[in-house]
């Protein structure tokens, strides 16, 4: 199943569940026997039964009504205060959550690595271009914001009135358009597709924070935290998507989802010392939670298992290349190197106590590649540098020879090369499960560890070829005597010529560059730091250690398009060992390594105390 399936699933679930919570939630309507009591009273006019019931001249009737229907709200510019509702007192709600967010954005900048590939359409790209693209984070940026008016309307009362709550609405989104415009044109930073110079912060994820923190403060704090899920879970899907549509790099999305967070936290702050008691309908939920179960979303970036190695004695069918045992050859290893990871995680636990628990973990880790090593040879800046750095090494080596005046006869062998990523990260998905560890520091802080045992399955890298140009025919002689062939005076067995062009063109694209693993259990570890900001809300900081070991295969199709660019006469030529002994250089390159992968991942979660 592709990724961006499985985010839109991810997402779908937990808006179901944040709505099929909110029914649950719901009391049912209790129809109470009320006592009845008799007394002698005067007989009251007509007008008096319906101006005064119940009334304490009457029988008595001790009944709790429902509460009332909500009713379609449209008064934007009426203000209205609730009575019994707390104010705020200014920077009341502040949790700064957003400020370690925006810093770890802000230190892994740099790792950003460029490298040049194609020339598509006329740029030079700072990455290869993947195929990845949806159009559906242009939306869900705005999903808290469209869910927290659809509310409103609805006359589904929340934390503020109208006023109160546009009001700090604008402030929220005019800190963020400062913080992030301010920041985008003064570090300039240059996005991964290389379309411009403003990748650092994401606009994007910004504002959808903005939008989900909003959804929290309205609804999430006052009605149901599930509200509150569903918003930070839509936002993280959306700085997810921008990775994955090559738009921005994890750095951006860390610092752009801080900055969204801290900008509603001051705008609410500054409409707390606007306002003071002023509009506000209802008192947040205070529930006496002492049991640290939980289940959180988390965000956060990967530091560990960045380099992939593979070296001669990794190949397969060795016997081929003349190595008949591992070891047999002294080969370093060339890696394909990957930047930091951006992590996903969805996770829970139930506690016996206040010490102990079980629970589980569902992560998604996506290491986008930053270098490919040698197995990247659609890097270079022609097809005239691919064909005479490339291809023409491998033909010298068969002992064919490229003249440069035969290259022009009827044009290059490859007029253009160009490699489209179907996939440029690594995605893993990991499930996993066991005990979970907390000990409580104060009202407000506790620390925790776990232990988790899981199977991780991993989406390949994948990268497709493009090749197109003039089909050429390359004449030879052999020396054949009596059913056999020798060596001529120059120790050869054939005399090849000069390619010569048949007029006909070719146009290929094939599986270029594949890199996937096996599924392999996985050990996980680690310690947190959970500030319980309120009675049934959490942050956590924490810094997890995963272990796996997996059977990593890299497969490198590099010179599928000869099959296409010479007449199959020439291809089985050089395709046969008689005549050269560097023949398996034409076909696919397989390699099969298995790898200890340790990562460490840092990231900060959003919980809701159950």
């Amino acid at each position: 199943m592709k990724l961006r399936a499985i985010l839109a699933i991810i997402v779908c679930g937990i808006c179901s569940f944040a709505a099929a919570y909110t029914f649950t939630a719901t009391e049912p309507l209790k129809l109470e026997v009320p006592e009845m009591k008799a007394e002698l009273v005067n007989a009251p006019h007509s007008d008096y039964w319906s101006e005064n019931i119940p009334s304490t001249d009457m029988l008595t009737l001790d009944m709790k009504m429902p509460e009332a229907l909500p009713k379609m709200d449209f008064d934007f510019f009426k203000s209205k205060t609730n009575p019994g509702v707390k104010p705020y007192q200014f920077m009341d709600d502040m949790t700064f959550v957003g400020v370690p967010l925006f810093v770890a954005g802000m230190l892994i900048k740099g790792d950003k690595a460029m490298f040049r590939v194609n020339n598509k359409d006329g740029k030079k790209n700072t990455q290869l271009l993947t195929d990845f693209k949806t159009g559906i984070d242009d939306y869900t940026q705005f999903f808290g914001p469209a869910l927290t008016v659809g509310l409103k309307l609805g006359g589904y009362e929340g934390r503020s009135d109208w006023p109160r709550l546009l009001a700090s609405a604008a402030m929220s989104y005019g800190l963020m358009a400062i913080l992030v415009n301010g920041i985008k044109y003064t570090a300039k930073e240059m996005r991964p597709d290389g379309s411009s110079a403003n990748a650092w912060p994401s606009g994007h994820t910004a504002t959808s924070f903005v939008g989900a923190t909003l959804l929290h403060k309205e609804y999430g704090l006052t009605r149901s935290p599930w509200f509150s899920v569903a918003g930070y879970g839509v936002a993280t899907a959306t700085g997810v998507m921008r990775v994955l549509n090559n738009r921005h790099w994890v750095s951006d999305v860390m610092s752009g989802a801080g900055i969204g967070i801290l900008s509603t936290e001051l705008g609410y702050a500054f409409g707390d010392l606007l306002f003071k008691g002023k509009g506000l309908l209802r008192n947040d939920l205070e529930m006496d939670f002492e049991n640290p179960s939980f289940f959180g979303i988390s965000m956060g970036v990967g530091l560990g298992g960045k380099d992939i190695g593979f070296s001669l004695n990794d190949l397969q069918d060795r016997e081929k290349y003349g190595i008949m045992e591992i070891g047999d050859v002294d080969s370093e290893e060339d890696y394909i190197q990957f930047r930091a990871a951006t992590v996903v995680d969805a996770e829970g636990a139930y506690f016996f106590n206040k010490y102990i628990g079980i629970g589980g973990r569902l992560r998604v880790r996506a290491m986008s590649a930053k270098s490919f090593g040698q197995y990247n040879y659609i890097s270079t800046d022609s097809p005239t540098d691919y064909w005479s750095t490339i291809v023409a090494p491998v033909y010298n080596e068969a002992q064919l020879t490229f003249p440069e005046a035969s290259l022009s006869e009827g044009g290059l062998p490859v007029t253009n090369m160009t490699g489209t990523v179907k996939s440029d990260h690594l995605a893993e998905f990991t499930a996993s499960c066991g005990l979970y560890f907390n000990i409580p520091l104060s009202k407000h802080f506790a620390l925790g560890t776990k232990l988790l045992i899981g199977r991780s399955f991993t989406q390949e890298l994948d990268i497709d070829g493009h090749a197109e140009g003039n089909v050429k025919d390359i004449p030879y002689d052999l020396w054949i005597s009596n059913g056999k062939i020798y060596e001529n005076e120059l120790g050869r067995w054939f005399i090849l010529e000069d390619p010569k062009s048949t007029g006909e063109k070719y146009n290929v694209d094939w599986d270029y560059l594949t890199l996937g693993a096996e599924s392999s259990t996985s050990w996980g570890t680690g310690i947190s730091l959970t500030y319980k900001y309120k009675s049934n809300f959490s942050w956590r900081l924490f810094v997890d250690y995963d272990y796996t070991k997996k059977t990593f295969t890299l497969t490198a199709d590099s010179f599928n398009f000869m099959k296409h660019a010479v007449t199959p006469t020439t291809y089985d030529l050089l395709s046969t060992s008689i005549v050269s002994p560097y023949n398996v250089l034409l076909d696919p390159v397989v390699y099969k390594k298995d790898k200890k992968m340790n990562y460490v991942t840092i990231g900060l979660s959003f919980m809701v105390n159950l």
